[in-house]
């Protein structure tokens, strides 16, 4: 089906696309001709500073757009998601698309979506809709309790020291594998022990991931028991972080066979409790938001978000 057949069927649909326009790079490039493609069917509102797509979310819901778009990686999507969820009603009012055009698109891969942004927009413009579940935190930010939902994944512990330590620059050129070079620099410090609390009882921890979906740091398969509806958080619980069980952990990643070489713990729950004996930072879908002590709950089928 070609597009100007696609935009005659979704005449109806009004469409919001959020994206950075400083954005460098092939993908970026390759956006602008889409916009300038389908600027006159849908509306485009382009960020200038960082942290600006969730305000420009929050006011595309009230604006009207039944589907917003967020163009860019899973920061963005991150960003856009917690717009939604700022106007009463907002989950209900719009859905989700993404248009993958980060260095790891997590979320993207977990719903199945191309990662070609041709693709990606033909996928949005058929308007296929899941309704998924939808995780929240409460953490701490500043001395103040912050609520913030996230689309894949949430961690503490080496996890979210790494995304601390990350060089954006080395990111860029490598993708996934800045991470691991994070992860190695991270295993020079103190760990945290984090203790875990959940209905069935209480585990501990050197690193603690809670994830939505399977995947972690692009296409690994992390969460072996995980679905997008089952209306439960999936929680990875790794009892000791030094350099053999990093080592084993990489491996187990590789084969998707991480908790039988790193000895990680699957628990599965709708409610979660972290604290830590130490300052632990906390990051959802990739960047450092909080800190420790932090709760996580989960609304079934909450979120609607567009797949093939």
């Amino acid at each position: 089906m070609d597009e100007t057949r696609f935009h005659r069927q979704h005449r109806g649909v009004r469409i919001c696309i959020i994206f950075n326009p400083a954005a460098r790079g092939e993908k970026a490039q390759r956006l602008r001709k889409l916009l300038e493609t389908f600027a006159r069917d849908c509306h485009c509102k382009p960020t200038s500073r960082a942290g600006e797509a969730r305000t420009l979310a929050a006011e595309a819901v009230l604006e009207g757009f039944d589907t917003i778009v967020a163009a860019g990686g899973d920061g963005t999507v991150n960003e856009v998601l917690n717009g939604l969820g700022d106007v009463s009603q907002g989950f209900a009012k719009a859905r989700l698309g993404v248009l993958p055009m980060g260095t790891v698109n997590v979320f993207a891969r977990e719903l199945k979506l191309p990662l070609g942004l041709e693709q990606a927009w033909k996928t949005i413009l058929r308007g296929q809709e899941l309704t998924i579940d939808l995780p929240r935190a409460e953490f701490q930010w500043n001395g103040a309790t912050v609520s913030r939902y996230f689309a894949q994944l949430a961690g503490a512990g080496l996890d979210s020291r790494a995304v601390a330590l990350v060089d954006w620059e080395l990111k860029k050129k490598v993708g996934p594998l800045a991470y691991v070079a994070a992860g190695l620099k991270a295993l020079g410090s103190k760990q945290s022990l984090i203790t875990v609390t959940t209905a069935a009882g209480t585990a501990t921890g050197e690193m603690v991931l809670i994830g939505n979906g399977k995947f972690y740091g692009g296409s690994f398969t992390l969460f072996t028991k995980a679905d997008l509806c089952d209306g439960q958080l999936d929680v990875c619980v790794f009892p000791k972080i030094n350099w053999e069980v990093f080592a084993r952990a990489s491996f187990g990643l590789l084969t998707n066979r991480l908790h039988q070489f790193a000895g990680a713990r699957e628990i599965s729950s709708t409610n979660v409790t972290l604290t830590a004996d130490q300052q632990t930072f906390l990051q959802l879908d990739g960047d450092n938001v909080g800190e420790l002590p932090a709760r996580f709950f989960i609304q079934p089928k909450a979120l609607r978000v567009i797949v093939p």
